[in-house]
């Protein structure tokens, strides 16, 4: 018979032994929750059940950590008890909340008592649930600029009291005094930067130091936007462009040709000795979609039309000749007319010059590090670099357009005969 001290000591060891086991399930799920939010990756799967093929990257990643630690492999999943696996969706949210919880007390250490500004915009997500996201920005104590993302808030509506007093709660509930608020950067949507009920105006009058600045990416590319509606040419250029990028990239099998017409591409270069072989270059590429808010995507539009040019055209002519389909080869047909006329590849080029030098712009105003001071010199270099291109450089564009013209056997009109508008004749005006 055993002895009561002797059953004691077995406890003892048994809840030892679990309390061991217990903390090695917590700190696998603690590794697996900090590797997938670090990775910004989604944690769960619709069906989590034991005989599903994927049941989610949480669940995944643990088992996989289970072939390279036997002492996770004996504890985890499987062999835990189910009222002690440490898994659940619960676990999960409670895991992420605490470490955001020391994410921000972090923050909250690294700015102190400092000054700070914020960074602030608003967006739909997929369940059309209004949510804004609050950044702080601040200097460190080694002197560098350090940009922090704070919290991802829900917000019944935009207008700017309900923002107003939801950055102002979120402020305060980690302890940051708005009297430290030194900077405000938005968007220019008129419920931030109204000049008499914007958000900007209502930090404004409690707290004049907060100086409001549009963030100077966005202004680009409103200047941008507005300069390209302003020139009817260039607006019909930017109409045009996406039905073309349409046709190609209309369906899988038409994709499929254009590698295939790449491919055939370079070989012939490659044999006339006007491309070169090595590491990464000459990779098959595919014709890029703008997107009307970023500007940046039109530089890449747009070169990558006059990269596949040959290509591009080689599709869209066995379109127009062999689909079955009345639309799509009147459509191809369009396409290729617009592609073939020399005005379309004389402004595509045109653009290319003009957006390769706004997008250092875009890219050198989006830095962390940027300042007012750098950044009105950026733009002062860029306006230089774009008056040159207007005065001095375009004899050498035009020598560029006329020989892409010759290469692919487009007419270049006579640039000295006069030009005419419709049917009317400009007076004193020719083509060039």
């Amino acid at each position: 018979m055993h002895q009561p001290g002797h059953i004691d000591k077995v406890m003892k060891k048994h809840t030892s032994q679990e309390v061991k086991k217990n903390i090695t399930r917590v700190k696998t799920s603690i590794d697996v929750v900090r590797y997938l939010a670090l990775q910004g990756v989604a944690f769960r799967c619709r069906d989590e059940t034991d005989d599903t093929k994927n049941p989610g990257n949480f669940i995944q990643l643990l088992k996989y950590t289970r072939f390279y630690n036997e002492e996770v492999n004996s504890v985890v999943l499987e062999n835990a008890p189910k009222t002690a696996k440490y898994t659940s969706h619960e676990v999960q949210k409670q895991i992420l909340h605490v470490l955001a919880k020391k994410i921000r007390k972090q923050i909250f250490e690294d700015i102190g008592d400092s000054k700070y500004s914020i960074i602030v915009d608003e967006a739909s997500d997929e369940s059309r649930h209004e949510q804004m996201a609050i950044i702080l920005r601040f200097v460190d104590a080694k002197g560098f600029i350090q940009e922090r993302f704070l919290n991802l808030v829900h917000v019944k509506d935009t207008t700017s009291k309900t923002l107003h007093s939801d950055i102002s709660s979120t402020l305060a509930s980690f302890k940051f005094s708005l009297h430290n608020l030194r900077g405000q950067g938005y968007d220019g949507a008129s419920n931030m930067r109204g000049e008499w009920k914007g958000l900007q105006v209502l930090f404004l009058k409690d707290f004049p130091q907060a100086y409001y600045v549009h963030c100077m990416a966005h202004r680009l590319q409103l200047s941008l936007v507005a300069a390209s509606r302003e020139v009817d040419r260039v607006n019909e250029f930017f109409t045009k462009l996406p039905r073309v990028v349409t046709a190609i990239t209309g369906s899988t099998k038409r994709l499929d040709e254009l590698e295939e017409f790449q491919g055939d591409d370079y070989a012939q270069k490659l044999e006339s000795g006007e491309i070169e072989t090595g590491k990464g270059a000459n990779q098959i590429r595919n014709v890029q979609r703008a997107c009307d808010t970023r500007w940046s995507s039109h530089l890449s539009s747009v070169a990558s039309l006059i990269h596949l040019y040959g290509p591009i055209c080689r599709v869209l002519e066995n379109i127009s000749n062999d689909c079955a389909h009345y639309k799509t080869r009147g459509d191809a047909s369009t396409a290729l007319r617009t592609m073939e006329s020399f005005e379309f590849i004389f402004i595509l080029h045109m653009m290319k010059e003009i957006l390769s030098t706004t997008d250092l712009l875009c890219k050198a105003l989006q830095r962390k590090s940027q300042d007012i001071v750098n950044a009105m010199r950026a733009v002062e270099t860029t306006t230089k670099l774009l008056n040159q291109m207007r005065n001095e450089d375009w004899d050498s564009l035009l020598a560029k357009v006329k020989l892409f013209c010759e290469k692919h056997g487009i007419n270049v009109p006579d640039l000295s005969a006069p030009h005419y508008e419709s049917r009317r004749r400009r007076d004193g005006i020719t083509n060039d």
